[in-house]
């Protein structure tokens, strides 16, 4: 005899969950990885000043990565942000419009982040 204690939990939503908690660590440990390398770079590699600075960068292997790590913190920033309009901001105009907003605001700062790297 099979005992049904409670109802039925029915689950709505846009199933984001666990893909968003893992896409976090994940992002994180990624920029947690890039922060320690570019701090043995720092500390290991000698007087720091513009050169030096310009140096480690001078690197394409740093400038991929670097360019990857903001790719990541993009990401992660759009989907903390994203969660935060989800959860706090009603209605929805107002939400999408802030949720659009953020796009193009991310979408700008890779841009610049290529322009940085690159000096396109």
């Amino acid at each position: 005899m099979s005992v049904n204690y409670g109802s039925r939990r029915v689950v709505t939503g846009a199933h984001y969950g666990m893909r968003d908690w893992l896409s976090q660590r994940i992002t994180a440990v990624l920029m947690a990885l890039f922060t320690l390398v570019l701090l043995a770079q720092v500390l290991f590699g000698g007087p720091l000043g513009y050169d030096r600075w310009a140096g480690i960068f001078s690197a394409q292997w740093m400038k991929v990565l670097t360019f990857v790590v903001f790719i990541a913190l993009g990401w992660h920033a759009w989907v903390g942000v994203r969660d935060i309009w989800m959860d706090y901001v009603k209605p929805a105009a107002l939400r999408l419009t802030l949720q659009v907003a953020t796009i193009v605001w991310l979408l700008g700062c890779m841009g610049w982040a290529v322009q940085v790297l690159w000096r396109l």
